[in-house]
């Protein structure tokens, strides 16, 4: 079994946010969010292991609701 890479491990980060940010140039907020999932399920796809992809999901996850603490005590946000 695999485990979730957290460390900085992208080859072109600054490139890859560039290239991220020109995809979603002059999409609707629906379009930017299908695209989104879109990416996310390829991306998924690539990884292919479930443990590895359940570890992103809870990585990601905390990581939100560390940002939004009232989220996490079921307030609006």
């Amino acid at each position: 079994m695999s485990t979730l890479i957290t460390e900085p491990h992208l080859e072109a980060p600054d490139e890859f946010y560039e290239a991220l940010i020109e995809t979603h140039r002059d999409l609707s907020t629906a379009q930017s969010h299908e695209l989104n999932a879109k990416l996310v399920l390829l991306l998924a796809n690539h990884i292919g292991e479930l443990a590895v992809l359940r570890q992103a999901l809870e990585a990601a996850r905390a990581s939100v609701l560390l940002n939004h603490p009232e989220a996490a005590a079921g307030q609006p946000a």
